[in-house]
């Protein structure tokens, strides 16, 4: 995958399936690469160029959350972040970014975690976690980037081939792999190739991947898919398994070979669907989109300017075309579910970022004021369902007010409002 983006359209506005609806919400970014929502709710995102920044309560902080020193060469840079299981209570997180001294070692890319305090890092607070082989003669090309936790408890990194597939089918290098380390940047004992492979390449938990830009773990379960960026042939979608040899550069897409895993889905790498990108599964505590879009898994095109989902059936559906960060420029790099159960997309074009915010039309058939003071709610329902009424002062932090259900298709809330101007929505 290139960082730049063709123009190969007219001016775009997403087509939404029915009962969606999309909003931006930060606009003109600094090369984004990737984001994550904060246990509390805050939105972080990686600027290639070294800087964190955040979203609070829909406020685009001006102060950088975090400034590193790093090359942003051709996919170089900071490129994920993750954080810790604790972090209520212990403020990690952890970065994913390229290293450049001078004088010094090759260039290479890093782990490290660092301590927040309020919205910002301490000076001092960076503790190197792991550190990713250098030596590689294209030092910027292919570098992965996507970290994550997995129920376990463990640190997953994607790193890249460097440009050079035999590197993902080797266990003398990370690279071409998707790692797995404790916390600590310690290395777990039940690694799959802890016995044939020796030092930090211990860590290897798959191999033969080309550039797997970005993964993502369902929370419960612990499945993973591996978005991984093709060559000249396929895009592939590869589940996550111990082990695993995903073939890169013997094979691409599809082969049935023994001792080779073959990808989940495949499709034609062209000028208009040249990398796939941005990954999450659908998997909120309160879940905003119907019923059936419960436990898919949201994946992206960055040229495609498209996102399709992975049902529970592992049937891939068209959800969203359209989706670009500037006229009919760069398509989603990653993808996120917020806490309110909204999906969020960071898009990317050559130079400048979007993220755009994608949730479900009113279900609401009026909302009246009565005479003593209380707000009547009248709303679609599903039969046979619970559903529950909340209401908010700022569109982020919600609180229940009432659980009904019906036998028939409409139900009927009240509520008393009170410490300002409320909004509500409904959920099954």
């Amino acid at each position: 995958m290139c960082l730049a983006i063709p123009v190969w359209a007219a001016s775009l506005e997403p087509a939404l399936p029915p009962g969606f609806t999309h909003q931006v919400i930060a606009d003109g970014l600094a090369q984004p690469t990737s984001m994550a929502f904060a246990p509390d709710g805050r939105l972080f995102y990686c600027e290639q160029g070294g800087r964190i920044r955040v979203i609070k309560e829909g406020v685009h902080l001006a102060a950088p959350f975090l400034q590193l020193t790093t090359p942003n060469v051709h996919e170089a840079g900071l490129l994920g972040l993750a954080f810790d299981p604790g972090f209520r209570s212990n403020q990690f997180l952890y970065v994913y970014y390229t290293v450049y001294l001078v004088p010094g070692p090759d260039p290479h890319n890093r782990v490290s975690r660092f301590t927040a305090d309020g919205d910002s890092v301490p000076g001092n607070s960076e503790q190197t976690i792991f550190e990713i082989d250098g030596g590689a003669t294209n030092v910027f090309g292919h570098q992965g980037g996507a970290i994550h936790f997995g129920p376990d408890g463990k640190l997953y990194i994607a790193v890249g081939d460097h440009g050079y597939g035999t590197n993902a089918q080797t266990l003398a290098r990370h690279w071409g792999k998707i790692l797995r380390i404790n916390a600590n940047g310690t290395i777990p004992e039940d690694n799959p190739f802890t016995m044939t492979a020796s030092g930090s390449q211990r860590a290897i938990w798959a191999i033969g991947l080309r550039n797997p830009f970005t993964f993502a773990i369902q929370p419960e379960s612990g499945r993973m898919l591996i978005n991984n960026v093709g060559n000249l042939t396929w895009e592939e979608l590869n589940e996550g398994e111990a082990g695993a040899n995903y073939g890169w550069p013997l094979l691409e897409g599809p082969a049935g070979l023994p001792g080779f895993k073959d990808p989940l889905y495949w499709y034609r790498n062209t000028a208009q669907s040249c990398a796939i990108t941005g990954g999450v599964f659908y998997n909120p505590e309160r879940p905003l989109f119907p019923a059936a879009y419960v436990g898919n898994y949201f994946f992206g095109d960055l040229c495609g300017l498209w996102i399709k989902r992975l049902d529970t059936n592992n049937v891939v559906l068209d959800f969203i075309s359209g989706v670009a960060a500037v006229g009919s420029e760069g398509g989603p790099i990653d993808l996120d579910v917020a806490p309110d159960g909204s999906l969020y997309a960071l898009l990317r074009a050559p130079s400048v970022g979007r993220i755009v915010r994608f949730g479900t039309t009113s279900r609401f058939l009026s909302v009246r004021a009565l005479a003593n003071g209380r707000v009547q709610a009248r709303a679609v329902a599903t039969a046979g369902q619970d559903h529950v009424l909340e209401s908010s002062i700022d569109l982020f932090h919600w609180q229940p007010v009432a659980t009904n259900s019906s036998s028939t298709g409409e139900l009927e809330f009240e509520d008393e409002p009170s410490g300002g101007q409320r909004f509500y929505r409904l959920r099954d």
